[in-house]
């Protein structure tokens, strides 16, 4: 397959995913952008369970690895 486009011709879409019950998921400290908020996010799709939680770490965390953009000079 070339693209998204083709690949969804072959394999079909997942317009009608439901997510499995949010009861069941636990929230996550990982800090926003981080290659372990990734790892958290990645499982939680192979799991069927929505990305986020309303409880997940607001925090962008100085890890290695982040992707968050420097707060340095930013308002309050």
């Amino acid at each position: 397959m070339r693209n998204v486009f083709e690949e969804l011709l072959t394999l079909g879409h997942d317009e009608d995913f439901v997510p499995r019950d949010i009861s069941e998921l636990r929230p996550s400290d990982a800090p926003v952008g981080s290659r372990r908020k990734l790892e958290v996010m990645a499982e939680r799709v192979r799991l069927g369970f929505p990305l986020f939680h309303p409880d997940d770490s607001p925090d962008y965390g100085e890890e290695e690895g982040d992707r968050a953009p420097s707060r340095r000079g930013m308002r309050r």
